[in-house]
């Protein structure tokens, strides 16, 4: 059974196919919506609030630079993942999302591509259902989505008590989880895959956008535009705007700059936040 005929199969109810009739854009968001990473990008605000310490700060910096020079691949994802989740065991659900909404502003808003709003805007216009399917935290994309008006969003879900992250995940949203994700809303909306678009950056979404009759790589890593090239599938460029990845107190670097200026970037990130928090001491000329 196909992946197509799987979400036929699934919006079968007593005994008569449901119609399918819903045209869908489905976006994945870090590199496809935002140009960085979600999951990143509030860590210098949550170590201004004192969620983390400098040293973890400093890990994050490095890992955002590192993430958005060569991407991740699926046993990175799951690294991070893993990092991420025992970093917020215990903290605030609340105190996260005031902090994310007050520096949404300076911390992700800038960094949305106009090619990814202006798509929005098209699919709106033409009628379509609208769908962020994130790897990261729902509390963080449920906040960008509502910055682009977007009502529908799945995403990683994290286990709460007493209004407290556990560190547990109960949904990650990679790969096939992703291709899964879309076939519920496409029984739950009445959607037409072989009509629909689906949006990304990495290989690890294939799963997701072999779904739809349109797939659309945007900005792609290595793997993605190898399977792109080789299945005919459409592929974009979003270059505005053009960060890199943000250095606490400097411009965003371009995508079209060197690997090398870029990593050179990453170490001059880190440095900064070393010597800025006391984790190094450099000797004086």
């Amino acid at each position: 059974m196909t992946n197509r005929d799987a979400a036929e199969e699934r919006a079968r109810r007593g005994g008569s196919l449901v119609p399918t009739h819903t045209t869908a854009a489905f976006f994945d968001l870090d590199k496809t919506i935002i140009a960085t990473s979600s999951a990143f990008a509030f860590g210098r605000e949550f170590l201004n609030n004192g969620l983390i310490s400098p040293t973890e700060a400093l890990q994050l910096s490095l890992a955002k630079a590192s993430y958005m020079v060569a991407g991740q691949t699926s046993q990175q994802m799951d690294s991070t993942r893993d990092q991420l989740t025992d970093m917020i065991r215990g903290w605030s659900v609340d105190e996260v999302k005031d902090i994310a909404r007050e520096t949404m502003n300076s911390v992700v808003t800038p960094a949305i591509y106009a090619e990814a709003r202006e798509l929005i805007r098209y699919h709106r216009a033409a009628g379509h259902e609208i769908v962020i399917v994130s790897a990261s935290a729902a509390p963080l994309v449920e906040l960008i989505a509502e910055e682009l008006g977007i009502d529908n969003v799945v995403a990683t879900e994290l286990e709460v008590v007493d209004g407290r992250f556990t560190g547990q995940i109960t949904r990650y949203l990679k790969g096939a989880e992703k291709a899964a994700a879309v076939l519920d809303i496409t029984a739950s909306h009445n959607i037409d895959l072989g009509a629909s678009f689906a949006y990304s950056d990495s290989a690890t979404d294939i799963p997701m956008l072999e779904l739809v009759g349109n797939p659309v790589a945007v900005n792609p890593d290595r793997g993605l535009k190898k399977h792109a090239a080789d299945h005919g599938w459409d592929v974009r460029a979003f270059k505005n705007p053009v960060p890199l990845f943000v250095m606490p107190g400097a411009k965003e670097v371009g995508i079209g700059a060197s690997v090398v200026a870029g990593v050179a970037a990453c170490i001059a990130g880190g440095l900064w936040l070393a010597q800025h928090h006391g984790l190094l001491k450099l000797p004086k000329p």
